[in-house]
């Protein structure tokens, strides 16, 4: 078996890339002998990786390769600070770069602060790559402030500048890679991610202490500025004055610069809005099962393949995406986009009345969702995406499977959901069958008019029947010639 090196953090360092790597690793063990490479202060929490792989310090690659040369080296990098150490291997010791993220910015003026000391040298490389342009944002960006300016100027180009070849889970990185070095080798692989066992809503919501019979959005993942949670929270105060009773759970960290809990009291939604903080893995599958409608919003765009929202596709849940970066590549029948800009709250509106309205749609959606994250998502098509562009890039012979994976990535079950009475199993929906489609309410021609180009979003191909029946109900909704009129949205 070909030997790899494999260059990445793990957990507990709190970077996304280290959940991502952690459950690649034993199908990409599929096919390879793994040495695993983590920055010196991490200590791996995980007792599988412990037990199958062989882990050392990213300071040992240069040694441990001068001495038996590996068939591969796999540099994973992203923009957040946990990736330092693993910046500077690649810098001396070109590999394959693993591109999470076009934009790496923030990492780079940490990088210059923290590692190097010395500011100048961030202020210098602005200059010399982006002009005065680059210069005016270096100057605002080392005094505190982040301009938006700041994502189109990426200060990825030394990193593909050294990099033997690159994988990126998206057209979008990979797109700007080549158009920087366009002889670069370079592949898509798309992100995989388990497929998650579905809990059912009522249960996850006893589980969690949440109202049963109400709407309930949720929004996953670090929140910060770009996630738009100011149009977000602004549609769903309009979205309360159907249902006064709705509630919003945003699940996440939250930047320490953002006023995020000021935003929530200015907006006068303090009894009807809950942040979490931070989660296990556990709590965050539980709080996916337990919302109606998912959003993810970002923009401006890193050009980052968003984990928490393929978990969230792939536990069949209708959820409202930014239609920018990588995020626009999804296919339109698995996800409801939303353009940034003048128009968003109302499309936000716009979709998740709909949703509300019309349940058949959201299961349809989902149901998609669902498929396309177990078809085109899956771990084992990501790790063979891995292997086939290393062997056709070193010319090897066969990039077979040699073995089982080394491990099994088996979901959890939230601790506090338990066992029902009896020593019954958990209530999932994970082989249920497709419920009937309900009566589709006689909606209002206001609610039509809203969804605008919404609307058409939510069914495409004629050829599956589901989305067929969702696209004759939205032509039911758009065809509608009842007078407007308020009604309960369940």
């Amino acid at each position: 078996m070909k030997r790899l090196a494999y260059c990445s953090p793990v957990n507990p360092l709190p970077s996304g890339i280290s959940d991502y790597s952690e459950e690649l690793l034993p199908y990409l063990g599929r096919f390879a002998e793994i040495t695993l490479f983590v920055p010196d202060s991490a200590s791996p929490s995980n007792r599988d990786l412990k037990r199958w792989i062989e882990i050392r310090p990213m300071d040992d690659l240069p040694r441990l390769n001068s001495t038996r040369p590996f068939d591969a080296i796999l540099y994973h990098i992203g923009n957040s600070p946990v990736h330092a150490q693993i910046y500077e291997h690649a810098q001396r010791l070109p590999g394959i770069v693993v591109l999470h993220e076009w934009v790496l910015h923030h990492f780079k003026l940490w990088y210059a602060a923290t590692r190097r000391g010395k500011v100048d040298c961030y202020l210098r490389e602005m200059a010399e790559r982006y002009g005065e342009r680059g210069a005016a944002v270096a100057r605002r960006m080392a005094r505190g402030q982040f301009p938006d300016d700041a994502f189109v100027m990426p200060l990825a180009e030394d990193v593909i500048d050294r990099a033997v070849g690159l994988i990126g889970h998206s057209h979008y990185v990979v797109e700007r890679a080549r158009g920087w070095r366009p002889h670069l080798p370079s592949v898509v692989v798309p992100m995989g991610v388990p497929l998650p066992r579905l809990i059912e809503v009522r249960t996850a919501r006893r589980a969690l202490d949440l109202p049963v019979d109400v709407p309930i959005w949720a929004s996953f993942g670090h929140i910060n500025p770009y996630k738009r949670m100011e149009p977000a929270l602004r549609a769903f105060r309009r979205f309360r004055e159907w249902e006064p009773d709705a509630r919003y759970i945003l699940v996440g960290s939250v930047s320490p610069t953002y006023d995020l809990r000021g935003l929530i009291r200015r907006l006068g939604l303090a009894d009807a809005v809950e942040v979490t903080g931070y989660v296990s893995a556990a709590a965050f599958r539980s709080y996916v099962a337990a919302a109606d409608i998912c959003l993810n919003l970002r923009y401006p765009t890193a050009g980052e393949t968003s984990a928490s929202l393929l978990r969230l596709l792939g536990a069949g849940k209708p959820t409202l995406v930014s239609a920018v970066g990588a995020l626009d590549e999804l296919p339109q029948a698995v996800c409801c986009k939303v353009d940034p800009g003048s128009a968003e709250g109302d499309q936000i509106l716009s979709y998740t009345r709909l949703l509300q309205l019309a349940p058949m749609l959201g299961d349809r959606l989902g149901r998609g969702a669902r498929q396309f994250v177990a078809e085109q998502h899956s771990l084992d098509r990501a790790a063979q995406g891995y292997l086939d562009f290393l062997a056709e890039l070193y010319g090897w012979e066969s990039v077979a499977p040699q073995r089982a994976p080394l491990w099994q990535m088996e979901e959890e079950v939230v601790p506090a959901l338990g066992q029902p009475p009896g020593g019954a199993a958990v209530p999932t929906l994970q082989d249920a069958p497709a419920p009937p489609s309900p009566e589709l309410p006689r909606p209002m021609l206001d609610l039509a008019r809203d969804a605008g180009s919404a609307l058409a979003e939510l069914g495409q191909r004629a050829e599956d029947r589901a989305l067929a029946d969702a696209a004759s109900a939205i032509a039911d909704l758009m065809g509608a010639d009842e007078p407007a009129e308020d009604r309960p949205m369940r």
